[in-house]
């Protein structure tokens, strides 16, 4: 594993604005006093473009579960947040001090604009409201890379710690995080078993293979993939249970959408039949039914990275 790199790795550059109206002796001022105040502004660099932002804000809006995930861990506070399907081990937020600043795909504009946040940290839900978020306040696009998902993980969690002043902890964390995924990626590719990946959303299942959102188990954690042919896109690659039992999975991960976002019919309902009884996977107990708050709405904070490295060690030992 690379080291983490704090510094280096940083994704922005710090600008510090100079000292505005300092007087000097005798000098005519209205005011009589001195301004010798400097504003320390870092300038965060993400995939929407550059985003000046002051250090330390004070008043924040997250709408990405996952950076809210590590704020939170951070110990930051924050004042707003879409209050739609939050994380059970979040649910500090839905308390009245927070406000609802709508929903994760429809932001509440106005509500926004009278809070008047110092900043507004948004992730892929909310991209195309990106200009629109601007206008109110300065705004950060905050998404894991599920091409490069450890690197750009430790990035998000950099950028987040250096406007708060926690590199420290920061460091701390993401260290701890990256000797358990490394000591997890060495377990795995002893064993060398094969592992699909699949989504099940009301009887509809898609998988997902290596370079995918939930590509980190066979690309960080070292599962070779039983299909490595599978779409790489956002929504995965529609499959039938007659494919899951052609691929014979050695382990079957299942993340159940419909569990977080009010589904009727359960994953283990529709995942577990006449077909898939028949896999490998079924018959050494090897089906894993992974936690969806973490792999699906919280994916990349510092809880939920290191949530997901257990439940996947929990399943090999």
């Amino acid at each position: 594993m690379k080291n983490f790199g704090f510094i280096s790795s940083l994704l922005f550059v710090l600008g510090i604005t100079a000292a505005c109206g300092s007087g000097e002796e005798g000098s005519d001022s209205s005011s009589g006093q001195e301004n010798n105040d400097t504003a320390e502004e870092i300038v965060v660099e993400h995939e929407l473009g550059e985003t000046a932002v002051e250090k330390n804000p004070e008043s924040v809006v997250v709408f990405d579960f996952g950076s809210l995930d590590t704020l939170d861990t951070l110990g930051v506070e924050i004042d707003g947040l879409p209050k739609e399907n939050i994380p059970s081990y979040l649910e500090t937020y839905e308390g009245e001090e927070y406000e609802n600043v709508g929903g994760v795909k429809e932001p509440d504009f106005e509500k926004i604009a009278t809070m008047a946040p110092d900043l507004i940290v948004i992730s892929g839900r909310q991209q195309e409201s990106f200009e629109e978020l601007s206008k109110i306040a300065p705004t950060i696009y905050l998404e894991v890379d599920t091409q490069n998902y450890m690197d750009s993980f430790k990035e998000n969690v950099n950028t987040l710690a250096t406007l708060f002043g926690k590199e420290k902890e920061a460091e701390e964390h993401v260290s701890s995080i990256e000797e358990s995924v490394e000591s997890l990626h060495q377990s795995v590719s002893s064993q060398e078993q094969e592992a699909l990946i699949t989504l099940a959303n009301d009887g509809k299942v898609s998988a997902y293979g290596s370079g995918s959102r939930f590509g980190i188990i066979h690309d960080e954690f070292g599962f070779p993939e039983s299909d490595e042919n599978i779409e790489a896109s956002t929504h995965g690659q529609s499959v039938s249970f007659e494919y899951i039992a052609q691929q014979d999975p050695d382990y079957l991960f299942v993340i159940d959408r419909g569990a977080v976002v009010g589904g009727e019919t359960s994953a283990q309902q529709i995942v577990e039949n006449d077909l898939t009884e028949k896999t490998q996977a079924y018959q050494n107990d090897n089906i894993v039914y992974l936690n969806p708050e973490y792999w699906y709405l919280a994916s990349g904070g510092i809880q939920s990275v290191s949530e997901m490295v257990k439940e996947i060690e929990s399943v090999i030992e």
